[in-house]
């Protein structure tokens, strides 16, 4: 069987691929701040936008903006922390037509922000909360397995392998077959060749 591959965590594990991750999120976008040294980490992130959190809007913004910049700059992937803000993170992407790769990390949204996000050939990555709701199943269940990631965020007890499991079971397909595709996804959107 492929390797398990958690897009998204806090608690790397050393059988389990997961990218390195640098940047700043954006619940922190009011404190002052310079972008780290992003030329290192595998993915760029989390970065994005909350509009349920109260930190302004306009910096959280500017402060997405500079992460995507660099990105581009740098020809890698981002992995975005969006939260009803859905309408406004696209707009800003489209700005950053050159990004390599994005990864909405996460998702739990329905299926129709889905199929607007998948549309422009984004990923989307579903962990905990994501099995919560009964629309972000819906989602999940018309997400193609090329376009697809799982996550454990910042779940220190949850093994990968329920989140995998639980999206298999949705997609009515073996474990086997996500962790194969989410494999074979997370060498295109890091361009490793076979």
């Amino acid at each position: 069987m492929a390797k398990y591959i958690d897009i998204h965590t806090h608690n790397p594990r050393e059988d389990v691929l997961s990218p390195t991750m640098a940047g700043i999120h954006p619940w922190q976008a009011e404190i002052g701040y310079e972008l780290p040294d992003l030329t290192e980490c595998d993915i760029i992130g989390e970065t994005g936008l909350d509009y349920a959190c109260e930190v302004d809007r306009d910096r959280q913004k500017e402060l997405f903006i500079k992460h995507l910049a660099k990105a581009q700059q740098l020809s890698k992937p981002v992995v975005l922390h969006t939260v009803r803000a859905l309408e406004d993170t696209l707009k800003i992407l489209s700005d950053f037509k050159a990004i390599e790769g994005v990864v909405f990390h996460g998702f739990i949204g329905s299926q129709q922000q889905a199929t607007e996000a998948l549309k422009r050939g984004y990923y989307l990555s579903f962990g905990e909360r994501s099995l919560r709701s009964a629309r972000t199943r819906e989602a999940i269940a018309i997400t193609p397995l090329e376009r697809l990631f799982a996550e454990s965020d910042d779940n220190r007890d949850l093994d990968i392998a329920t989140i995998y499991s639980a999206i298999a079971q949705i997609k009515g397909v073996s474990v086997e077959a996500i962790a194969e595709q989410t494999e074979k996804n997370y060498k295109t959107l890091f361009r490793i060749d076979e």
